[in-house]
């Protein structure tokens, strides 16, 4: 009688077909609409940017993973993703030279000085973002569209500008000033349905985040309770780009759904508090990094109990 032999391995069993890069793939096609979007409606100047975004991000990254004697990952296209995540949250008319610097804190600071690639703690392309605000805030608020320099929606309703809101529909489509990427939620949307679709990103994060933002600017209202346009304030900004985007980036947002949905809220909340009260016209940056902080604890109080285990 022969004896059958077993092999044992370690954990985990079960695997997938998904890669880094696979994964990364499909966020890249997902944010192609976006991209021509801001080329359509920003010009040359929003592909130039684009272009030195993403090209200082996969040369940062190269660099400093050859000068540390580092295994070369440029492969796994996520500096692709950053350094084309921080163009869409720059405005049109930056220098190139500034986007160049942001990819490179991006990748080397943010990134690369933590381990790489599932290291981080703070969303790269967001915490870039906040670096070159901080930087150069007067480059980083000027908005232009059609050649005309003005306030975004977001500034006009904070009374930065004395011209008249866009309707729902340009704001919707992003015939709007504002950041490269970020001014047309329908792209931003239709990409957000392919990441659905692929399973790369799920609906709690994305969902529990702009329906808070949803409900509190309707109840809380800019003049007063329930003077708000909800529906109109969640197309506006950033809020679309980081509920998708970046809220959902695994290394930085918690493991369990449970978790997803007490980060998304209270993205939401930080946003609407910022958004309403604050200094700052835009809150989605910050209140992601903000958030970003918090994904340990938020991981720590969501744990699910070990099958077997006690309580």
């Amino acid at each position: 009688m022969s004896e059958r032999l077993y092999t044992v391995s370690t954990s985990p069993h079960i695997k997938s077909k998904d890669t880094v890069s696979s994964v990364m793939r499909d966020v890249l096609i997902a944010l192609l609409p976006a991209a021509f979007a801001g080329v359509y409606f920003f010009g040359l100047n929003a592909l130039l940017v684009i272009l030195t975004a993403v090209g200082s991000a996969v040369l940062s990254e190269y660099a400093f993973q050859k000068i540390t004697k580092r295994p070369i990952m440029i492969k796994d296209l996520s500096a692709v993703v950053t350094g084309l995540l921080l163009a869409f949250n720059v405005p049109p008319t930056i220098p190139l030279w500034m986007v160049a610097i942001g990819s490179a804190f991006a990748i080397i600071v943010v990134k690369c000085f933590y381990g790489g690639i599932g290291q981080n703690i703070v969303n790269p392309a967001l915490a870039a973002r906040a670096f070159l605000l901080a930087a150069y805030p007067v480059r980083m608020t000027t908005w232009t569209l059609d050649g005309t320099t003005g306030a975004t929606p977001l500034g006009i309703l904070r009374g930065d500008g004395a011209t008249a809101l866009p309707n729902l529909f340009d704001v919707f489509v992003g015939n709007i000033g504002g950041c490269i990427g970020e001014t047309s939620a329908l792209a931003l949307l239709i990409g957000a349905a392919y990441l659905l679709y692929k399973r790369v990103i799920s609906w709690h994060i994305p969902v529990s985040y702009i329906g808070t933002v949803l409900l509190l600017t309707t109840l809380l209202g800019r003049n007063g309770f329930m003077s708000g346009d909800g529906l109109y304030e969640i197309f506006l900004g950033g809020l679309i780009l980081g509920a998708f985007y970046m809220a959902t980036d695994y290394t930085t947002s918690p493991m369990t759904k449970t978790g997803h949905l007490i980060f998304g809220i209270c993205c939401g909340v930080l946003t609407t508090l910022i958004r309403l009260y604050g200094g700052y016209a835009e809150g989605v940056s910050y209140s992601i990094l903000i958030m970003n902080l918090f994904v340990p604890f938020i991981d720590k109080f969501t744990k699910p109990r070990v099958f077997g285990g006690g309580k």
